[in-house]
């Protein structure tokens, strides 16, 4: 099931990039192309039509959002494929669907936000359903998050809760200190829903930041 994209698209296409706006073009016709084979996952599972419409719907969203952070806020041909390939994580998140309760906030938004350079507060919000509770986990194996910027920055992982919560509502912070205006940070959190200290299902959340 994709509910992740693993490895990020940064190949030899960016490198012979003439331009940042040619560039563009490419990634948006690419993030219009590859919504097929996820729009594809979505016919394979034979859903009930109303949580078929919501992730088409979702997806659809996406594309869109993506395609204006690609074409309206990316500088950089750095910073298109942070675009893109947020984009790509969000579009497997929605093709796979989101079975418990799932936030992650910056700034009150989500999924795409906004912050001013320096240390930037990330508030993870979740509930599972019953009998089961909430956990923070590894996005990859070895890997705490996935974190793709124009700039240096990381999340603090030293007070990362080991826990498990009946109401997950935890606070994580973006070290954005040496960003300045315009760069963009793409970052992807992993939840976990627990039953008796078993692993039932999981999620990530994908979300960008401008800088500004």
């Amino acid at each position: 099931m994709p509910a992740d994209y693993n490895g990020m698209r940064t190949d030899e296409s960016s490198e012979r990039a003439n331009s940042v706006d040619d560039y563009k073009v490419t990634c948006i016709g690419f993030i219009e192309d590859i919504s097929k084979d996820y729009l594809a996952w979505v016919d394979r599972y034979q859903l009930p039509p109303e949580e078929d419409r919501k992730r088409r719907e979702r997806i659809a969203s996406v594309i869109q959002r993506t395609n204006e952070w690609i074409a309206k806020v990316s500088q950089t041909i750095k910073g298109v494929d942070v675009a893109m390939n947020d984009g790509i994580q969000k579009m497997a998140e929605s093709t796979a669907g989101q079975p418990f309760q799932l936030g992650v906030f910056v700034n009150k938004q989500s999924g795409y936000t906004s912050a001013k350079p320096g240390v930037i507060d990330i508030n993870i919000k979740a509930a599972g359903r019953p009998g089961r509770k909430m956990k923070i986990i590894e996005h990859y194996k070895g890997q705490q998050f996935r974190v793709e910027s124009t700039a240096k920055v990381f999340i603090d992982e030293s007070n990362i809760p080991q826990g498990e919560f009946e109401l997950m509502d935890v606070h994580l912070y973006l070290d954005a200190t040496q960003t300045k205006q315009r760069d963009l940070i793409s970052f992807t959190v992993s939840v976990a829903e627990m039953e008796n200290g078993i692993e039932m299902d999981k999620r990530g959340v994908s979300t960008i930041i401008h800088i500004v």
